[in-house]
């Protein structure tokens, strides 16, 4: 992390004023890069709040996971019910990213493409909480997949 990457993403948030981040948390990931990319979230939050920007207070960070691990259902504070379509678009996502292509450089033991790995592990969880995915129809009318967030801990002094 260094003091440009902070400064970009702090000009940025002040320009956005978001309610709402969405960051990766599989802190699991081999090569340490979503870690980075939290701590740099992190530290223009903190820096922001001390700056007394006012929009923080009503800011919040969530956090997902999906191809390295998944959230232990316990620690679930949102799941959104995803149609297929917004799992193709999903999908769509990764295909897109230039790290997630094919295959991906630090692939640990799992041979699959990241974009398969991701599905089945949130398709898992999904199971867990709404019965057997992808068929089961949730309560809203939407399938099962989930797009399983959890709320940072961390305190900014909210």
């Amino acid at each position: 992390m260094g003091e440009a990457d902070v400064v970009i993403t702090m000009e940025l948030l002040q320009k956005l004023k978001p309610q709402q981040i969405y960051a990766a948390g599989d802190l699991a990931d081999p090569h340490g890069t979503h870690k980075v990319c939290l701590d740099v979230i992190f530290e223009s939050l903190r820096r922001l709040k001390a700056q007394g920007e006012e929009w923080i207070k009503d800011c919040w960070v969530w956090l997902y996971k999906g191809a390295w691990q998944e959230w232990d259902i316990a620690d679930i504070e949102m799941a959104i019910p995803m149609s297929p379509d917004q799992v193709m678009k999903k999908r769509y996502g990764i295909f897109i990213h230039q790290s997630q292509k094919d295959s991906v450089p630090f692939q640990g033991s799992d041979s699959r493409e990241f974009w398969q790995r991701a599905e089945e592990r949130n398709g898992n969880t999904a199971n867990l909480l709404c019965g057997a995915w992808p068929y089961k129809i949730c309560s809203n009318g939407s399938f099962c997949e989930m797009a399983l967030l959890t709320k940072v801990i961390e305190s900014l002094g909210q």
